[in-house]
C-alpha cells in the first residue's frame, strides 16, 4: 500500500497515546516544535486513566480522550502519533492507529513478545505505515558523532546504572535500560550473535532488576553489558575498542573520547589508562606515540532529534532512522538474554529462592 508523500509545509497533525512521564515528555516536544514554527500541530492526548488524560490535556492544550477508537472518530485526519503506553498495551495500540492510517513512533521495546512485534511489522508493511522505535540513545549526540568513526570495533564494555524507580516496572532490567545499548551495538558490529551467557537477579521488584550479560558475535567482537535500576549512581557510559584506538562515549554527558594507540598498539590497556591520566586530555603525549582527544560532538535533547527525525520520515515517507525492524532485533536479543538468565538461575538453583 502505498502512501503519497506530504507537501513541506503542510502541517502534521500528531497525538501522544499516554499521558505518562514519557507520554508528557513527547508531548512537550511536540508543543516545543509547533511554537517554533515546525510544520507541525498537537492535536489530542489519549489515556483511559481520567486524572492522567485531563491533566495532560490542561497543561499541553490538547483534547483528551479515553481511547484511540474515541479519538479517531473526532479526528479524522490524524497523520502521526507517538505511543508512549505500557509494553504490553503497544500492539493493540499499533494496530488501532495503523488501521486508522496513523504513522507511529513506538516507544521501546517494540513490544513483549516476538509474535506481537511481527504483528507490528506486518501492519506496518500492510498498511503503508512509517514505524519508528523510541530507541532514544540513537539519536544522542556522542552516538551520533561516533559512527564517522567506527572502524571494525572487537571489544565493548557498557554500563547502565540507575537508581530505583516505580517506573516500568512492567518489563524486566534488560527490557527497561539495557536494551538501549543492544540495540547500538548491533547496529555498531552489524554481525549475527554467536553466544550469549548471562546472569541476573531480581532484587526490589518481582522481575530482574540487576544483570550482567557476554555477548560474542560471529566475527569474534565480545560485549560486556552491565544493568541495574537498584544502583546508587547514575551510570550510562559505553568503551570499545578498534583496531589501535579506543573510545569512551558518556551518555549521559554527551561526551565522546578518542585515543588513537596506533604507535602503541601492543601496549597492556592498564598502560594506555596510565598514560591517558598523565595526558590529561591536552593531547599528544611526547613519549607515548598517543593521541589523546575529545571529538566535537554538537549537543541536543536526543528526544527532539528522535520526533524530528521520526516527523521527516512520516513527510517524506521514508526508512526511519530506527526501523520497526531494528527494534525487532533488539527485542529478540533481549528476550535471548532473559532466556539465559532463566536458565543460569535454574542451573544455580537461584530460581527457587
Amino acid at each position: 500500500m502505498s502512501v503519497s508523500a506530504i507537501g513541506p509545509d503542510e502541517k502534521l497533525q500528531v497525538a501522544v497515546v499516554g499521558a505518562g512521564m514519557f507520554g508528557r515528555n513527547h508531548l512537550r516536544v511536540y508543543r516545543e516544535l509547533e511554537r517554533s514554527g515546525y510544520p507541525v500541530e498537537l492535536v489530542a492526548v489519549v489515556d483511559p486513566d481520567k486524572s492522567a488524560r485531563e491533566r495532560a490535556a490542561a497543561d499541553f492544550g490538547v483534547r483528551g480522550f479515553a481511547s484511540i477508537d474515541e479519538m479517531s472518530a473526532e479526528y479524522r485526519g490524524i497523520d502521526a502519533a507517538s505511543v508512549c503506553v505500557p509494553t504490553v498495551q503497544h500492539a493493540a495500540c499499533a494496530r488501532a492507529l495503523m488501521v486508522a492510517g496513523v504513522d507511529l513512533l513506538i516507544e521501546k521495546p517494540l513490544a513483549p513478545s516476538l509474535a506481537e512485534a511481527d504483528e507490528i511489522v506486518r501492519l506496518a508493511e500492510e498498511h503503508g505505515r512509517v514505524v519508528q522505535v523510541g530507541h532514544l540513545e540513537r539519536f544522542n549526540p556522542a552516538v551520533r558523532a561516533v559512527r564517522a568513526l567506527l572502524n571494525r570495533p572487537m571489544f565493548f564494555e557498557v554500563h547502565r546504572l540507575s537508581v530505583f524507580t516505580p517506573r516500568s516496572l512492567d518489563v524486566d532490567v534488560v527490557l527497561d535500560l539495557m536494551i538501549h545499548d543492544l540495540d547500538i551495538v548491533l547496529k555498531m558490529v552489524g554481525e549475527p550473535v554467536r553466544e550469549v551467557r548471562a546472569v541476573g537477579l531480581p532484587v526490589l521488584s518481582k522481575k530482574v532488576d540487576i544483570a550482567n550479560v557476554r555477548l560474542e558475535f560471529e566475527n569474534g567482537c565480545v560485549a560486556n553489558f552491565t544493568a541495574s535500576r537498584v544502583s546508587t549512581e547514575r551510570v550510562r557510559k559505553m568503551r570499545f575498542f578498534q583496531p589501535h584506538q579506543y573510545l569512551s562515549l558518556d551518555f549521559a554527558r554527551q561526551d565522546l573520547l578518542l585515543i588513537d594507540v596506533t604507535a602503541v598498539a601492543g601496549m597492556a590497556i592498564e598502560k594506555l589508562a596510565a598514560l591517558a591520566a598523565m595526558a590529561g586530555g591536552s593531547g599528544q603525549h611526547p613519549s607515548a606515540g598517543m593521541s589523546l582527544s575529545k571529538v566535537p560532538v554538537e549537543a541536543g535533547e536526543p528526544l527532539r532529534l528522535e520526533i524530528e527525525a521520526f516527523l521527516h520520515a512520516v513527510r517524506t515517507r521514508t526508512q526511519p532512522v530506527v526501523t520497526v525492524e531494528d527494534g525487532r532485533a533488539a527485542l529478540a536479543l533481549a528476550l535471548e538474554i532473559n532466556a539465559s538468565v532463566a536458565e543460569h538461575a535454574r542451573r544455580t538453583g537461584l530460581s527457587q529462592r
